[in-house]
């Protein structure tokens, strides 16, 4: 079987759609960006628009799926965000009551659906300047964290961004850095590097999302913006009804990490 880094976002996406990964997508379909997902009534559309437009860091958008549709034309025209993401989650006033492997069930022609750039997309440019990511070493989740940095209300969206942890050398932290910065649609360079209670972290091995890893002696955690924010915010605003992915299970698109970079 061919790797699943080495998968074309098609073939990805039809394994999924098959059940057969049900897995975080971190390291699938190198070199395609992936997405988080954010599902709302079409009442709600226009506040969270403006909510993704106002705090770029966690929220940069990458493609909006219009009402009466289910297929994401920007970022995949041949796919169906019903069924193509390995787990997703069902919120209903706030609460998460249901994880599941597809949605069209819940679906209905009323709601509008948002794509958020993901920070898996930018590992592989990590890992090709030789800093290592340890949920890949690890085989797990990338850890995630609600942090203390509010996000800039937008209409009844507030709350507390979420953050994205990868454990690195300093030197390494700081190629991070410059790496990272070239992708400011998948979240762009870290907000945070070091002490985790800065930003309101009280424990580093107990993450909100995702799984803890290993920071061996000599590492400092480096803390990145999240597409997992949106989950946050629907604790605090508590919609009816949000669908999201399941953290850390993205939607992988067909655009190419390469016309993201700004250099």
């Amino acid at each position: 079987m061919t790797s699943a880094a080495h998968w074309s976002p098609a073939e990805a996406r039809q394994r999924i759609r098959k059940n057969e990964w049900l897995k975080p997508t971190s390291g699938v379909s190198n070199g395609f960006v992936q997405a988080n997902l954010a599902v709302l009534p079409k009442e709600l559309a226009f506040d969270f628009l403006l909510f993704c437009q106002r705090n770029p860091k966690p929220c940069p958008l990458i493609d909006v799926i219009e009402a009466g549709s289910s297929v994401p034309k920007l970022a995949a025209p041949e796919a169906n965000i019903k069924t193509d993401i390995p787990k997703y989650r069902i919120y209903r006033h706030g609460k998460l009551v249901e994880e599941t492997t597809d949605v069209v069930d819940i679906w209905d022609d009323n709601m509008v659906g948002f794509l958020i750039g993901c920070s898996f997309t930018f590992e592989e440019a990590l890992i090709k300047n030789g800093i290592p990511i340890r949920h890949i070493e690890e085989n797990c989740n990338v850890p995630m964290y609600k942090t203390n940095i509010p996000c800039v209300k937008a209409g009844v969206f507030e709350g507390p961004m979420v953050v994205s942890m990868r454990p690195m050398t300093e030197k390494d932290a700081i190629r991070a850095v410059q790496v990272t910065s070239r992708f400011p649609s998948v979240h762009g360079a870290p907000v945070h590097l070091g002490n985790p209670g800065t930003i309101g972290i009280k424990d580093i091995n107990q993450p909100d999302f995702g799984d803890p890893v290993t920071i061996h002696d000599g590492e400092i955690p480096v803390f990145w913006a999240c597409g997992v924010t949106p989950q946050a915010v629907a604790m605090e605003v508590k919609p009816e009804i949000m669908i999201t992915h399941a953290p850390g299970h993205m939607f992988i698109t067909d655009l190419k990490i390469e016309h993201f970079s700004t250099m």
